[in-house]
């Protein structure tokens, strides 16, 4: 396997190294009371290259706009019998599917043979049935390392086809230069491609030149691509990175505006269940009430049938008592007659 010669400055002395300079995670860890702290916890060049999901890795903004333009040209290619030619993935952890090979994190990775795209926060290339296609790495100075050294092995044993390395240095403040690097699957291991005439690498499926050119406005090396058959650049770089940030932009307004809608339909919902269950509650007491109005109906109905049996009963004894006091004024009557004829 070919070996890239990394020619790296002096590193600086360790008290120097600024500890978050790959980035950071955020770690939850139980305090002997039972709560819960959150604390930063700053990234080793391991962790960069076997990020872990929610890893903060740092890059300068004219990485990340490289990675983006790469990311939407790479997207937009026609479509070819009525899918994608290829899907690329932008900082997004992936797991190869190959044993003792622990999940990386590819500044841009192709991937052929995937029918949608999905929100991955690890792409698993073997559940997705996909093919690995070209890998891009745009160097930084504290990943030089990684991307020159490390990783050809690495994508080499995960069966990436092409694996190019855009090696970023600096010719002076703010100076950027670029300079290409490619490396092509053999069994045995990569084999190392020169750039054409015109210092670009073909990127073999999806019909694309990389190369490198001088930008004006940045004074600085940028990547390009060209179309495989007209040789035209792909997209003017500045168009392409301002729709890439007008589209991070709508959709951070997007969300923006989804989450207010979430909000205020909680809110709504929440309010609509508050009611409901006022409902409820008063429809039980009304419930209640009917019940005890029921109750004392019924009790009114008793209390009415009694006291007209204690009428009926009055009646029937004054009934009685008359009867009795007539049918003694007769014998009384009777024996009056009696008297008087003896």
């Amino acid at each position: 396997m070919s070996t890239v010669s990394t020619s790296r400055p002096a590193d600086p002395p360790a008290d120097d190294l600024d500890p978050y300079r790959f980035g950071w995670r955020y770690v939850t860890t139980l305090n002997p009371d039972g709560s819960e702290s959150v604390s930063e916890v700053p990234l080793t060049e391991e962790d960069v290259l076997f990020p872990q999901e929610g890893d903060y890795i740092l890059q300068t903004d004219l990485h990340s706009t490289e990675i983006g333009y790469l990311k939407v040209v790479l997207n937009s290619r026609p479509p070819r019998g009525g899918r994608a030619v290829a899907i690329a993935v932008a900082d997004c952890r992936v797991d190869w599917g190959v044993p003792d090979l622990p999940p990386m994190g590819p500044d841009l990775a192709v991937f052929f043979g995937i029918d949608r795209r999905k929100n991955w926060a690890t792409l698993h290339v073997v559940n997705e049935g996909a093919r690995p296609g070209p890998v891009i790495e745009v160097t930084s100075p504290s990943t030089r390392k990684g991307d020159l050294v490390d990783k050809p092995d690495l994508y080499h044993r995960a069966g990436v086809p092409l694996y190019v390395i855009a090696d970023a240095t600096e010719a002076g403040p703010g100076r950027r230069r670029l300079r290409l690097w490619a490396y092509a699957y053999e069994p045995a291991g990569y084999r190392r491609i020169e750039p054409d005439a015109r210092g670009r690498i073909w990127l073999e499926g999806l019909d694309l030149w990389l190369g490198v050119v001088r930008d004006a406005e940045m004074d600085c090396d940028r990547l390009a691509c060209y179309d495989g058959a007209t040789g035209e650049e792909v997209g003017d770089y500045q168009s392409v990175t301002r729709a890439l940030e007008a589209a991070m932009a709508e959709r951070a307004e997007s969300e923006e505006r989804a989450r207010v809608e979430l909000e205020a339909r909680q809110q709504a919902e929440a309010r609509a269940e508050a009611e409901a269950r006022r409902a409820e509650t008063e429809a039980r007491r009304a419930e209640t009430e009917a019940r005890r109005a029921e109750t004392e109906a019924r009790r009114a109905e008793t209390e009415a049938r009694r006291a007209e049996a204690e009428a009926r009963r009055a009646e029937a004894e004054s009934d009685a008592r008359s009867l009795a006091e007539a049918r003694i004024r007769e014998l009384e009557e009777v024996l009056r007659h009696r008297d008087r004829g003896a």
